[in-house]
């Protein structure tokens, strides 16, 4: 399309794509080798719905920034929407871009951005690209199983500058529970720079947001519907006859179900087979777009495997990717670079992980477990010495916070989880009891940030759900998801509905866009979970972690398991030291230890470890996090330029190791700008630096 031209969009349904297909098939003479015939291009049996396509001109609006350029993202005020009460598909599709990007990155200036990544900025690391925006195509479509309960968002994004004699795909299956644009600053940004096509999910625990109040459900291009005229069109409508539905309201006013937890299909047993259709859907498009036209049929240009494939992504999408790697048998992946990695571990007994020598407190357990024990224990645990002068991420005055702590301290005491008489040593003890749990002592001054920003409740009840396949009346240990007033006082009718814009601004876990954790046996009542009782709604905490330890939760986490074996693909795995959501003492280290197990000599897995990195990049432009910790997304490109020299050209990947950063220092909220002072390069020879790994055991250098 010529530049200045208006986006183009057209629908194709499958009864459309197989017709042709098959009349291409027919005019080549069926499957008869003799005739050398071209090979039909049929859509993927899983892709259930229509295929929506849209061209952008790369100036109105493009892939990467919708339109908004690299000024546009910057900007700390969302793109406006014409209508508040009647968003339109192109508005929601650009609000989610501008959200999702900004979620994932440090955007601050001195942070980096505009100067180490972001659209501007070339793969070489140079300011040359102006407003950054990439003019190309988009497909969007549904895979399901034919219930319409499934409806894995799948969408593929193919620039202009894809080169069809070199083709290569990047996956971006999206981190957390956001939807399908959820990792576009992560690899989208760096696949789309590259001229591949990116491949991204949602790996249907997407952003699918049920308003029972008014029984409206998000489409698949954000834009709402009612859910019974919907049907099988709706991203995620819960499973509730009219009944339920009518009985759930009256008692619960206002609350909402989310697809992420109220599906009762545990998702993320599916992740990495989500991520593979991702990628077959993206051979089809590519087919779609450069096979040979036959009237109006194409041929099969790329077999599958024929096409260099990197499955990329962050936190969430990078467990869907290392799991997909595992699931390839066919050679749709040639290679992975993931970050900070939620990854669920089948772990052998062999295992073992020393940092400077000494057995680390724990390793190897699964999401459900530490993120249960550390919703118990993090608010306590702020009080700690330790943990002194910690970054504030609440919107709660400090004295009402310091109150809940107490609080929550004295509760944890008189249930016997930790000892001690007074505050002090309550704390401490429940610090130290994270440590025994695999939290890192470089994580310390993040328990309280984990918390307070509602970062780990919100995926403690959200997993506690997706892993019991609860649906959303079960109000599974008296949680839900509900609009709240200014006092936290749960029921509330909003006066603008947070459905219209959930699909731009939501990341699939409440709390999002004004809809909150809400505790239903406050000691007044439903109200946010924080301000339902003087311990910050303990029993229902107490209650989740009772789901792990009693045993609710084991199949569905058995379900989610993996085994480390990568059939000697090229990967690279990057992680920060000090991440308190993901600990890494619970996923990239054991990981490497167990892919060792797997596969020997063959194991082509480095693992780089960087000290003073968390796993939020977007918090480091909150004061204290700034002085504090660097970015690991500039560890996770330089990761993926390494990879991709590796496949192109041959080089070694360097080996496994601790990349030892400095932080900025300075002021908290005014840190001085980031410079390769505070980022050393990824070492060809780390020396000491190096980790080892040999039968299972894991040694990192301090």
């Amino acid at each position: 399309m010529r530049t200045g031209a208006a986006p183009r969009s057209t629908a194709l349904t499958r009864a459309t794509v197989m017709a042709t297909a098959i009349a291409l098939t027919a005019c080549h003479g069926g499957n008869d080798d003799t005739n050398n015939p071209a090979q039909a291009n049929i859509l993927p049996n899983f892709i259930t719905s229509s295929v929506k396509t849209q061209s952008y001109d790369g100036n109105t609006d493009d892939l990467l920034t919708a339109g908004l350029g690299k000024s546009g993202l910057a900007l700390a005020t969302p793109p406006a929407i014409a209508n508040a009460a009647q968003p339109t598909a192109a508005e929601l599709r650009r609000l989610a871009i501008w959200s999702n990007y900004r979620a994932l990155v440090d955007m601050t200036a001195n942070g980096g951005y505009g100067r180490f990544w972001g659209p501007n900025v070339d793969l070489n690391g140079n300011d040359t690209l102006g407003e950054g925006k990439i003019a190309g195509k988009e497909y969007l479509a549904f895979a399901d199983d034919g219930s319409g309960t499934l409806n894995v968002s799948m969408l593929v994004q193919i620039p202009t500058s894809f080169n069809p004699d070199q083709p290569c795909i990047v996956t971006a299956t999206s981190s957390g529970s956001r939807g399908v644009y959820g990792a576009i600053s992560a690899a989208g940004e760096w696949g789309l720079k590259r001229g591949c096509a990116v491949a991204y999910t949602d790996k249907g625990s997407g952003n699918g947001a049920h308003e029972l109040s008014t029984n409206r459900v998000t489409l698949i291009d954000g834009t709402l519907q009612d859910a019974t005229a919907a049907g099988k069109a709706s991203v995620f409508t819960a499973n509730l006859g009219s009944s339920d539905l009518a009985s759930f309201n009256a008692n619960f006013p206002n609350r909402y179900a989310f697809k992420h937890a109220h599906s009762q299909r545990n998702p993320e047993k599916d992740w990495g087979k989500n991520t593979l259709q991702a990628i077959q859907f993206a051979y089809w498009a590519l087919n779609d777009s450069y096979g040979t036209l036959n009237g109006s049929a194409r041929s099969v240009r790329y077999a599958n495997g024929s096409i260099t494939t990197i499955a990329a992504s962050v936190s969430n999408g990078g467990g869907a990717s290392l799991a997909a790697a595992e699931q390839d048998t066919s050679g749709l992946i040639t290679a992975v670079v993931v970050g900070e990695p939620q990854i669920n571990l089948r772990l052998p007994a062999q295992v073992s992980v020393t940092q400077g020598g000494v057995p680390v407190g724990a390793f190897g357990k699964p999401l459900a477990d530490y993120t249960t024990l550390a919703n118990t224990l993090q608010p306590c645990a702020a009080l700690a010495p330790a943990a002194a002068g910690a970054p504030y991420l609440s919107a709660l005055p400090l004295a009402t916070t310091t109150a809940i702590r107490t609080a929550r301290c004295a509760s944890l005491a008189a249930n016997s989880v930790i000892a001690g008489a007074d505050v002090t040593t309550q704390a401490t003890n429940a610090l130290a009891l994270l440590h025994q749990n695999g939290y890192q002592a470089d994580s310390d001054l993040l328990q309280a940030p984990m918390w307070d920003s509602q970062a780990v409740p919100a995926v403690a009840v959200t997993y506690a759900n997706a892993y019991a396949m609860a649906s959303v009346t079960d109000n599974l240990c008296n949680f839900s998801f509900g609009t709240t007033s200014a006092t936290g006082v749960a029921g509330v009718t909003p006066a603008v509905s947070p459905m219209l814009t959930v699909f731009g601004n939501g990341n699939g876990v409440p709390p999002t866009n004004g809809i909150n954790l809400v505790y239903n046996a406050g000691s007044a009542g439903a109200a946010d979970h924080r301000l339902a009782s003087a311990d910050g709604s303990y029993a229902g905490a107490a209650c989740l972690r009772a789901l792990w330890t009693n045993g609710r939760l084991t199949s569905s986490v058995e379900a989610i398991r993996v085994n480390a074996n990568l059939h000697g693909k090229p990967a690279i795995i990057v992680q920060g030291r000090a991440d308190a959501l993901v600990p890494i003492n619970h996923a990239s280290r054991p990981y490497l230890a167990m892919n060792e197990l797997a596969e020997g000599g063959a194991s082509k897995l480095s693992f780089y470890e960087v000290t003073n990195g968390q796993h939020f990049d977007a918090f480091l432009g909150v004061a204290g996090f700034d002085t504090r910790f660097v970015p690991v997304h500039y560890y996770n490109i330089q990761a993926l330029n390494l990879m991709w020299s590796h496949l192109k050209n041959g080089t070694p990947l360097p080996p496994s190791q601790v990349i030892h950063t400095t932080p900025r220092g300075g002021t908290p909220g005014a840190a001085p700008a980031l410079t390769t002072a505070n980022l050393p390069a990824i070492a060809v020879s780390p020396g000491v630096n190096a980790i080892t790994v040999a039968n299972g055991a894991v040694s990192v250098p301090n």
